[in-house]
């Protein structure tokens, strides 16, 4: 939940992008889920993630990937809403979201079922 006491969301600028920051952020297969779920939903609510992890772990990822460029988020009311930079990533960086979204979506579908119990 987004708090008014909370410090403003700082977003760098499309030329202050990283290209290592970036490929960082998206090696982790957290961060990489949480890309692929906003390249398919143009708008997603922190709460409403699928993943099986903390809400401070989701929050110290989705942090990650809005400082490094990847995302953006925005407060409205009491939901912390957040966006896929695409449309800049794509001027920054010509077609490497495209692959990422490629890859993972690949590196999804080719995932080892859980061993059964």
């Amino acid at each position: 939940m987004a708090s008014r006491t909370s410090s403003p969301l700082l977003h760098p600028h499309e030329r202050e992008f990283d290209l290592f920051a970036v490929m960082s952020a998206l090696t982790d297969p957290v961060r990489l889920s949480i890309v692929l779920q906003l390249a398919a939903e143009s708008a997603v609510p922190c709460g409403t993630f699928d993943l099986p992890i903390a809400k401070s772990a989701l929050s110290r990822h989705l942090r990650v990937l809005r400082e490094a460029g990847v995302i953006s988020q925005r407060d409205e009311g009491t939901r912390r809403v957040n966006s896929l930079r695409a449309e800049e990533l794509d001027r920054r960086f010509p077609g490497l979201l495209a692959l990422v979204l490629k890859e993972g979506a690949q590196r999804r579908a080719v995932r080892p079922a859980a061993p059964a119990a």
